[in-house]
Protein backbone atom coordinates (compact mmCIF):
# COMPACT_ATOMS: atom_id res chain seq x y z
CA UNK A 1 0.00 0.00 0.00
CA UNK A 2 1.03 3.28 -0.42
CA UNK A 3 0.60 4.54 3.27
CA UNK A 4 3.51 1.70 3.22
CA UNK A 5 6.07 4.00 1.22
CA UNK A 6 5.78 6.84 3.90
CA UNK A 7 6.21 4.81 6.73
CA UNK A 8 8.56 2.16 7.23
CA UNK A 9 11.16 0.93 10.58
CA UNK A 10 14.31 2.70 9.07
CA UNK A 11 12.90 6.15 8.51
CA UNK A 12 14.40 8.96 10.34
CA UNK A 13 13.68 11.97 8.00
CA UNK A 14 10.23 12.64 6.41
CA UNK A 15 7.75 14.45 4.11
CA UNK A 16 8.94 18.02 5.77
CA UNK A 17 12.52 17.71 4.95
CA UNK A 18 12.24 17.10 1.23
CA UNK A 19 10.28 20.46 1.03
CA UNK A 20 12.71 22.19 3.02
CA UNK A 21 15.15 21.23 0.65
CA UNK A 22 13.34 21.80 -2.08
CA UNK A 23 12.93 25.49 -1.40
CA UNK A 24 16.75 26.12 -0.17
CA UNK A 25 16.85 24.95 -4.10
CA UNK A 26 14.87 27.12 -5.58
CA UNK A 27 16.52 30.19 -3.42
CA UNK A 28 20.10 28.99 -4.67
CA UNK A 29 18.73 28.53 -8.20
CA UNK A 30 17.06 31.74 -8.48
CA UNK A 31 20.04 33.89 -7.02
CA UNK A 32 22.58 31.93 -9.31
CA UNK A 33 20.62 32.88 -12.61
CA UNK A 34 19.56 36.54 -11.11
CA UNK A 35 23.52 37.13 -10.22
CA UNK A 36 24.79 36.22 -13.93
CA UNK A 37 21.80 38.19 -14.94
CA UNK A 38 22.75 41.01 -13.87
CA UNK A 39 26.30 40.94 -14.93
CA UNK A 40 24.46 41.28 -18.46
CA UNK A 41 23.36 44.62 -17.63
CA UNK A 42 19.62 43.90 -16.02
CA UNK A 43 18.98 45.84 -13.22
CA UNK A 44 15.66 46.45 -10.84
CA UNK A 45 13.31 46.97 -13.66
CA UNK A 46 14.18 42.58 -14.96
CA UNK A 47 10.92 40.74 -13.91
CA UNK A 48 13.61 37.73 -12.87
CA UNK A 49 15.46 39.99 -10.59
CA UNK A 50 12.41 41.30 -8.93
CA UNK A 51 11.12 37.64 -9.01
CA UNK A 52 14.26 37.02 -7.13
CA UNK A 53 13.78 39.43 -4.78
CA UNK A 54 10.70 37.46 -3.40
CA UNK A 55 11.53 34.03 -3.93
CA UNK A 56 15.19 33.65 -3.05
CA UNK A 57 14.55 35.02 0.86
CA UNK A 58 10.82 33.76 1.53
CA UNK A 59 11.96 30.20 0.19
CA UNK A 60 14.76 30.11 2.87
CA UNK A 61 12.42 31.41 5.32
CA UNK A 62 9.51 29.36 5.06
CA UNK A 63 12.08 26.49 4.50
CA UNK A 64 13.43 27.40 8.03
CA UNK A 65 10.44 27.77 9.41
CA UNK A 66 8.99 24.38 8.71
CA UNK A 67 12.36 22.79 10.38
CA UNK A 68 11.82 24.61 13.08
CA UNK A 69 8.38 23.55 13.47
CA UNK A 70 9.37 19.99 12.30
CA UNK A 71 11.97 18.95 15.60
CA UNK A 72 10.65 18.19 18.68
CA UNK A 73 11.47 20.83 20.74
CA UNK A 74 11.01 23.61 18.15
CA UNK A 75 11.45 26.92 20.54
CA UNK A 76 15.59 25.40 21.07
CA UNK A 77 15.72 26.40 17.87
CA UNK A 78 17.29 29.25 18.84
CA UNK A 79 21.02 27.55 20.25
CA UNK A 80 21.31 26.19 16.72
CA UNK A 81 21.26 29.44 15.70
CA UNK A 82 23.78 31.05 17.34
CA UNK A 83 25.55 28.21 19.00
CA UNK A 84 27.35 26.96 16.21
CA UNK A 85 29.12 23.67 16.17
CA UNK A 86 31.78 22.72 13.13
CA UNK A 87 31.44 18.86 13.46
CA UNK A 88 27.56 19.12 13.08
CA UNK A 89 26.23 19.10 9.61
CA UNK A 90 23.08 20.94 10.45
CA UNK A 91 25.24 23.96 12.39
CA UNK A 92 27.20 24.34 9.67
CA UNK A 93 24.44 24.55 7.50
CA UNK A 94 22.60 27.42 9.73
CA UNK A 95 26.19 29.39 9.09
CA UNK A 96 25.76 29.15 5.53
CA UNK A 97 21.97 30.09 5.91
CA UNK A 98 22.99 33.20 7.73
CA UNK A 99 26.15 34.46 5.70
CA UNK A 100 23.48 33.72 2.15
CA UNK A 101 20.74 35.61 3.98
CA UNK A 102 23.10 38.63 4.62
CA UNK A 103 25.04 38.97 1.34
CA UNK A 104 21.85 38.40 -0.40
CA UNK A 105 19.68 41.60 1.35
CA UNK A 106 23.29 43.61 0.81
CA UNK A 107 23.25 42.71 -3.19
CA UNK A 108 19.20 43.29 -2.94
CA UNK A 109 19.42 46.73 -1.61
CA UNK A 110 22.38 47.57 -4.30
CA UNK A 111 20.22 46.08 -7.26
CA UNK A 112 17.24 48.03 -6.02
CA UNK A 113 18.92 50.98 -4.57
CA UNK A 114 16.67 54.05 -6.86
CA UNK A 115 13.70 52.00 -5.49
CA UNK A 116 14.12 52.30 -1.64
CA UNK A 117 15.69 55.99 -1.95
CA UNK A 118 12.24 56.58 -3.78
CA UNK A 119 10.28 54.46 -1.27
CA UNK A 120 11.69 56.02 1.56
CA UNK A 121 11.55 59.60 0.69
CA UNK A 122 7.96 58.77 -0.43
CA UNK A 123 7.08 57.26 3.14
CA UNK A 124 9.54 58.54 5.47
CA UNK A 125 10.58 61.94 4.23
CA UNK A 126 14.14 62.74 5.34
CA UNK A 127 13.58 60.38 8.07
CA UNK A 128 16.18 57.23 7.87
CA UNK A 129 18.74 58.79 5.93
CA UNK A 130 21.63 57.36 6.36
CA UNK A 131 19.99 53.97 4.54
CA UNK A 132 21.17 55.90 1.38
CA UNK A 133 24.68 56.67 2.81
CA UNK A 134 24.86 53.00 3.78
CA UNK A 135 23.35 51.30 0.21
CA UNK A 136 25.80 53.46 -1.67
CA UNK A 137 28.78 51.81 0.26
CA UNK A 138 27.64 48.51 -0.37
CA UNK A 139 27.71 49.69 -4.21
CA UNK A 140 30.85 50.18 -3.60
CA UNK A 141 31.63 46.98 -3.52
CA UNK A 142 29.31 45.29 -5.87
CA UNK A 143 31.99 43.98 -7.96
CA UNK A 144 32.61 41.61 -4.80
CA UNK A 145 29.41 41.22 -3.18
CA UNK A 146 27.97 39.36 -6.72
CA UNK A 147 30.82 36.75 -6.68
CA UNK A 148 30.36 36.26 -2.96
CA UNK A 149 26.83 35.85 -2.88
CA UNK A 150 27.49 33.54 -6.37
CA UNK A 151 29.75 31.27 -4.42
CA UNK A 152 27.31 30.89 -1.03
CA UNK A 153 24.23 30.27 -3.62
CA UNK A 154 26.22 27.60 -5.31
CA UNK A 155 27.43 25.96 -1.69
CA UNK A 156 23.41 26.32 -0.52
CA UNK A 157 22.52 24.55 -3.28
CA UNK A 158 25.26 21.95 -2.93
CA UNK A 159 24.81 21.72 0.93
CA UNK A 160 20.77 20.22 0.09
CA UNK A 161 22.64 16.87 -1.18
CA UNK A 162 25.51 17.29 1.17
CA UNK A 163 22.86 17.43 4.12
CA UNK A 164 21.50 13.37 2.97
CA UNK A 165 24.61 12.26 2.09
CA UNK A 166 26.26 12.85 5.46
CA UNK A 167 23.71 9.89 6.64
CA UNK A 168 26.74 6.97 6.12
CA UNK A 169 24.35 4.15 7.17
CA UNK A 170 22.22 4.55 4.20
CA UNK A 171 23.80 3.65 0.84
CA UNK A 172 21.83 5.70 -1.50
CA UNK A 173 22.12 8.51 0.30
CA UNK A 174 25.62 8.60 1.26
CA UNK A 175 26.67 9.23 -2.55
CA UNK A 176 28.94 11.65 -3.68
CA UNK A 177 26.60 12.84 -6.52
CA UNK A 178 23.69 13.91 -4.33
CA UNK A 179 25.32 17.23 -4.02
CA UNK A 180 25.57 18.27 -7.55
CA UNK A 181 22.69 16.37 -8.36
CA UNK A 182 20.88 18.96 -5.87
CA UNK A 183 23.07 21.97 -7.03
CA UNK A 184 21.74 21.24 -10.82
CA UNK A 185 18.40 20.31 -9.96
CA UNK A 186 17.89 23.17 -7.70
CA UNK A 187 19.41 25.58 -10.56
CA UNK A 188 16.45 23.75 -12.66
CA UNK A 189 13.86 24.40 -9.96
CA UNK A 190 15.34 28.28 -9.85
CA UNK A 191 14.95 28.72 -13.65
CA UNK A 192 11.33 27.66 -13.39
CA UNK A 193 10.28 29.49 -10.46
CA UNK A 194 11.47 32.51 -11.66
CA UNK A 195 10.15 32.74 -15.31
CA UNK A 196 6.46 31.67 -13.65
CA UNK A 197 6.60 34.68 -10.95
CA UNK A 198 8.09 36.98 -13.43
CA UNK A 199 5.30 36.78 -15.97
CA UNK A 200 2.56 35.79 -14.26
CA UNK A 201 2.91 38.77 -11.11
CA UNK A 202 5.17 41.35 -12.99
CA UNK A 203 3.97 40.23 -16.56
CA UNK A 204 7.48 39.91 -18.30
CA UNK A 205 7.31 39.65 -22.21
CA UNK A 206 8.35 35.95 -23.03
CA UNK A 207 11.12 37.72 -25.21
CA UNK A 208 12.72 40.03 -22.84
CA UNK A 209 16.52 39.83 -21.88
CA UNK A 210 16.08 38.53 -18.74
CA UNK A 211 13.31 35.37 -19.81
CA UNK A 212 15.41 34.97 -22.74
CA UNK A 213 18.78 34.18 -20.88
CA UNK A 214 17.26 32.50 -18.43
CA UNK A 215 15.43 29.89 -21.47
CA UNK A 216 18.90 29.53 -21.99
CA UNK A 217 19.94 27.40 -19.39
CA UNK A 218 16.65 24.79 -19.83
CA UNK A 219 18.25 22.42 -21.49
CA UNK A 220 21.65 22.16 -20.47
CA UNK A 221 20.90 22.10 -16.90
CA UNK A 222 18.40 19.39 -18.06
CA UNK A 223 21.11 17.14 -19.74
CA UNK A 224 23.46 17.82 -17.28
CA UNK A 225 20.73 16.60 -14.56
CA UNK A 226 20.12 13.32 -16.58
CA UNK A 227 23.75 12.76 -16.89
CA UNK A 228 24.32 12.99 -13.54
CA UNK A 229 21.10 10.76 -12.76
CA UNK A 230 22.87 7.83 -14.53
CA UNK A 231 26.11 8.68 -12.12
CA UNK A 232 24.11 8.38 -9.63
CA UNK A 233 22.54 4.72 -10.14
CA UNK A 234 25.59 3.54 -12.05
CA UNK A 235 27.75 4.34 -9.01
CA UNK A 236 25.24 2.18 -7.01
CA UNK A 237 25.22 -0.25 -9.65
CA UNK A 238 29.13 -0.64 -9.51
CA UNK A 239 29.14 -0.37 -5.73
CA UNK A 240 27.70 -4.04 -5.64
CA UNK A 241 26.51 -5.15 -2.14
CA UNK A 242 23.92 -2.52 0.22
CA UNK A 243 24.64 -0.17 -2.69
CA UNK A 244 22.86 -1.89 -5.61
CA UNK A 245 20.45 -3.55 -3.51
CA UNK A 246 19.62 0.11 -2.26
CA UNK A 247 19.12 0.57 -6.59
CA UNK A 248 16.99 -1.70 -7.35
CA UNK A 249 14.98 -1.51 -4.20
CA UNK A 250 14.35 2.39 -5.29
CA UNK A 251 14.20 2.21 -9.38
CA UNK A 252 13.46 -1.65 -9.29
CA UNK A 253 9.71 -1.90 -8.67
CA UNK A 254 6.91 -0.53 -6.33
CA UNK A 255 5.60 3.29 -5.12
CA UNK A 256 9.25 4.93 -5.32
CA UNK A 257 9.92 3.29 -8.54
CA UNK A 258 6.82 4.71 -9.83
CA UNK A 259 7.29 8.40 -8.90
CA UNK A 260 10.73 8.28 -9.99
CA UNK A 261 10.02 6.77 -13.80
CA UNK A 262 6.44 8.37 -13.92
CA UNK A 263 6.86 11.43 -11.50
CA UNK A 264 10.34 12.98 -11.81
CA UNK A 265 11.66 11.35 -15.20
CA UNK A 266 8.01 11.68 -17.50
CA UNK A 267 6.21 14.40 -15.35
CA UNK A 268 8.98 17.03 -14.48
CA UNK A 269 11.18 16.25 -17.39
CA UNK A 270 9.96 14.23 -20.57
CA UNK A 271 6.70 16.09 -20.52
CA UNK A 272 7.87 19.81 -20.26
CA UNK A 273 10.18 18.99 -23.37
CA UNK A 274 7.53 17.33 -25.66
CA UNK A 275 4.75 20.02 -24.90
CA UNK A 276 7.19 22.60 -25.99
CA UNK A 277 8.49 20.47 -28.99
CA UNK A 278 5.17 19.93 -30.10
CA UNK A 279 2.93 22.82 -29.02
CA UNK A 280 2.51 25.27 -32.40
CA UNK A 281 4.04 28.49 -31.88
CA UNK A 282 1.01 30.80 -31.48
CA UNK A 283 0.48 28.68 -28.32
CA UNK A 284 3.95 29.01 -26.98
CA UNK A 285 3.37 32.61 -26.54
CA UNK A 286 0.52 32.09 -24.38
CA UNK A 287 0.99 32.67 -20.23
CA UNK A 288 -1.00 29.42 -20.17
CA UNK A 289 1.74 27.03 -21.75
CA UNK A 290 4.90 28.96 -19.84
CA UNK A 291 2.81 28.43 -16.86
CA UNK A 292 2.02 24.70 -16.96
CA UNK A 293 5.61 24.05 -18.31
CA UNK A 294 7.23 25.57 -15.19
CA UNK A 295 4.50 23.91 -13.30
CA UNK A 296 5.17 20.32 -14.36
CA UNK A 297 9.13 21.18 -13.79
CA UNK A 298 8.69 22.57 -10.03
CA UNK A 299 6.38 19.25 -9.34
CA UNK A 300 9.26 16.88 -10.71
CA UNK A 301 11.66 18.08 -8.71
CA UNK A 302 9.91 18.38 -5.48
CA UNK A 303 9.67 14.56 -6.38
CA UNK A 304 13.04 13.88 -7.05
CA UNK A 305 13.80 15.23 -3.62
CA UNK A 306 10.89 13.03 -1.78
CA UNK A 307 12.37 10.11 -4.05
CA UNK A 308 15.45 10.32 -2.41
CA UNK A 309 14.76 10.97 0.54
CA UNK A 310 12.43 8.38 1.25
CA UNK A 311 13.84 5.63 -1.18
CA UNK A 312 17.00 6.55 0.14
CA UNK A 313 16.00 5.50 3.71
CA UNK A 314 14.17 2.15 2.59
CA UNK A 315 17.40 0.26 2.75
CA UNK A 316 20.30 0.27 5.40
CA UNK A 317 23.38 -0.75 5.64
Amino acid sequence: MWYDAFHFPSLVWDWPIAIYLFLLGISAGATTLSVLLRRKGAGSESGIIKATAILAPLSVILGLLILIFHLARPWTFWKLMFHYQFDSVMSMGVMLFQLYMAVLFAWLAVVFRADIETLRRRLLKEKFAFVDGLIALLARVETLLAPLLLLLAVLLGAYTGFLLSALKTYPLLNNPVLPVLFLVSGISSGIAATILLAVTLFRENHHSQGVSFVHRFERPVLAVELLLLVCFFTGLYFGGGQKEVAMWAAIGSGFWAQVFWVGVLGIGMLLPQLLTLLMPARLRERNGHLVLICSLTLMGILLLRYFVLYAGQMTVV
